[in-house]
């Protein structure tokens, strides 16, 4: 429980004061089995409800867990409900909340290797990432949502939680970048070679350590992935700032689909 517990303090993602409301980001909560998953959703500028969308879901990091259903939001909100952006790349948006006492990700942490984070594909999902699961599942089946154009991106706690997605629902999105994350290389043949990947990490990060990244991208180059991998020299856990100012970032997203 103790390496448990310094575990989730190394991954709170910031200690900066969400102050922005984002409207454009309406709140919902999904009930499945007596459990709730809070989350946001942005419909696209002049949403046509005759129209199918591509969906994007971003997954937080740890220091954004809570029940506030608006934390979520701090890293990749601004992004996502800037007009441009919008206007530009219309889409639907999910950013789902984890629970404070939950995790997305199965882990074992071992402070003593070079990885530290070793994912676990033994069990069922947590409760959070069943319930991102479950409400994914809804929303492709809706009408809604374009199911040959479904994005999943995520850092930190997030980018883990980004691997995990993609073993468990292989035949299900279009394109994928986990930021500063970690993986279970033992899974990555189920979808290296379904949909691009675009890796991100900083080089000198002290919480995820950046081997996390380089075994990843080895194992799926291994498996003949379209994967690339950006890596910022001297820059620490904070790597979803310079991920998400990436200018090629959504064109290289949206262009993508199965």
């Amino acid at each position: 429980m103790a390496k448990l517990s310094a575990l989730l303090l190394l991954l709170f993602a910031s200690a900066t004061a969400f102050s922005q409301p984002f409207p454009s980001f309406e709140k919902k909560e999904f009930w499945k089995g007596g459990d709730t998953l809070r989350y946001r959703i942005q419909y696209p500028l002049e949403y046509n409800t005759a129209k199918k969308y591509p969906l994007i879901v971003l997954m937080h990091g740890a220091g954004e867990r809570g029940d506030d259903n608006e934390k979520q939001l701090l890293w990749g909100g601004s992004l996502f409900a800037d007009p441009a952006v919008r206007a530009k790349y219309p889409a639907i948006v999910i950013f789902p909340q984890c629970g404070a006492d939950d995790f997305w990700a199965n882990l074992t942490y071992v402070p003593t290797d070079s990885i530290r984070f070793h994912m676990r594909s033994d069990s069922a999902p947590k409760k959070a990432m069943g319930l991102v699961i479950q409400l994914l599942d809804e929303m492709a089946a809706s009408g809604k949502v374009d199911t040959r154009r479904i994005y999943v991106g995520g850092l930190s706690m997030g980018g883990m939680a980004t691997y995990e997605l993609l073993w468990r629902k292989p035949a299900f999105f279009a394109a994928a970048f986990p930021i500063c994350g970690a993986g279970d290389p033992a899974q990555a043949g189920l979808y290296a070679r379904k949909f691009p990947i675009w890796v991100f990490h900083g080089g000198a990060d002290p919480v995820v350590p950046v081997a996390n990244s380089h075994l990843m991208v080895a194992t799926l180059k291994a498996a003949r992935a379209k994967v690339k991998y950006t890596e910022y020299p001297g820059v620490g856990h904070d790597s979803w700032k310079n991920a998400f100012a990436e200018p090629e970032l959504l064109p290289w997203l949206f262009e993508n689909h199965r």
